[in-house]
């Protein structure tokens, strides 16, 4: 065993000792980056349809520009989920309103974002 060697050996001993435990091998052993949990998670939800890939941006700009500037002002997007648009109403007369129109809303937002990402639009009051 050469010189180094041995000294290192001494060394480690020492260490472990004043340590109270062996030294670890591998620092990084054991250690997960987060966006290989993220990616997984993300890739999980869009299987189970949870994501529908609707960026909330987006649908609140179609909303705007389909509803028009009173009807906008009266509404708001709240959520999108397995297809179906929900939509915060501030009034009854305004939620009457609207679902009278639903056929058109719906047929303009499908043409919009697509048949696909939106299959039914619901109202609620708040």
């Amino acid at each position: 065993m050469s010189k180094s060697a041995k000294l290192h050996r001494i060394r480690e001993e020492i260490l472990g000792e004043w340590r109270g435990c062996e030294a670890s091998r591998d620092l990084n052993a054991g250690v997960h980056l987060a966006h290989d949990f993220v990616a997984a998670i993300m890739q999980g939800l869009r299987a189970s349809g949870v994501a529908d890939g609707l960026d909330e941006m987006e649908v609140r700009t179609a909303w705007k520009e389909l509803a028009g500037d009173f009807i906008a002002r009266h509404t708001e997007p709240v959520s999108v989920k397995g297809g179906h648009l929900v939509l915060r109403v501030t009034q009854p007369a305004m939620r009457f309103h609207l679902e009278q129109m639903k056929p058109l809303l719906l047929q303009r937002i499908q043409q919009q974002l697509g048949t696909e990402r939106i299959r039914s639009v619901k109202f609620a009051l708040g």
